[in-house]
């Protein structure tokens, strides 16, 4: 943020290095209040501006990054009132403001379920328990059709299919409360542990494809409507969106 930069100038070089700035603007010079204010007005907004790139981003996030994101959010701003002189009414604001947009979806079961599918927060991201209760039912009432599709794909492709045994050795396969457990019991936290357990990788994957907010949406429209110019009008619909697809992803070629 612009605020936060100038705070740092002053910080690393001093009100002179600030001073010579403003002069060389011609615009006047921060006073103390002023600048008290800023840094007040930074300190609420830097988690803000943190959580919302997070949650904009393309790579790296799934669905289930939503609730722990705003979830630590909340934290955040509680711990930064305190010490606050100006932007305390910031704060409550952003509370509130987060509270009717967000707070119901955090008693949405398929929502919760979402972040405890993720290794990476799993059931640590909030100390409420009811919270948690209601992701947990819901993986536990569906991930047991994952575990049978599972162990229908692992049955299709054995060489052995007429094997008389090969439901014996199914039947462990596609107890998904099992694997389940067995996902919560482990301390890795990256998305490759979830290849390890099949029927919680299925659910992962259906519930987590979705991205937490529309920025991505909005980028590709912004890049379609550049490809689909006036002067270009007359494309159809194959090379429209061959053309697009190679905007979208020209950093991935290499030369």
């Amino acid at each position: 943020m612009a605020e936060e930069r100038l705070l740092r100038i002053i910080k690393e070089k001093g009100e002179a290095a600030m001073t010579v700035a403003c002069t060389d603007l011609n615009v006047p010079m921060f006073n103390p209040a002023e600048l008290a204010f800023l840094s007040d007005f930074a300190a609420v907004m830097t988690p803000v501006a943190q959580a919302t790139n997070i949650l904009k981003a393309e790579t790296n996030v799934q669905m289930g990054w939503l609730l722990p994101t705003v979830k630590l959010l909340k934290i955040k701003l509680d711990r930064i009132k305190l010490p606050l002189k100006y932007c305390k009414p910031l704060v409550d604001a952003l509370q509130v403001d987060i509270e009717d947009r967000f707070g119901p979806m955090m008693e949405d079961p398929e929502l919760v379920a979402t972040a405890i599918l993720l290794p990476k927060f799993r059931t640590n991201w909030t100390q409420e328990d009811e919270t948690i209760k209601i992701g947990m039912d819901y993986i536990k009432q569906h991930i047991e059709d994952f575990s049978l599709q599972s162990g229908e794909v692992n049955r299709s492709s054995s060489s052995d299919e007429n094997d008389f045994f090969s439901g014996m050795r199914g039947s462990k396969a596609q107890d998904g409360t099992k694997q389940l457990d067995a996902y919560l019991s482990c301390s890795a936290d990256n998305m490759d542990l979830l290849k390890s357990f099949p029927a919680v990788c299925k659910m992962s994957v259906r519930l987590n494809t979705p991205l937490p907010a529309s920025a991505a949406c909005e980028r590709l429209f912004s890049i379609a409507g550049l490809v689909f110019s006036q002067r270009r009008a007359r494309l159809n619909d194959s090379n429209f969106e061959n053309q697009l697809l190679l905007r979208l992803n020209k950093r991935f070629l290499t030369l």
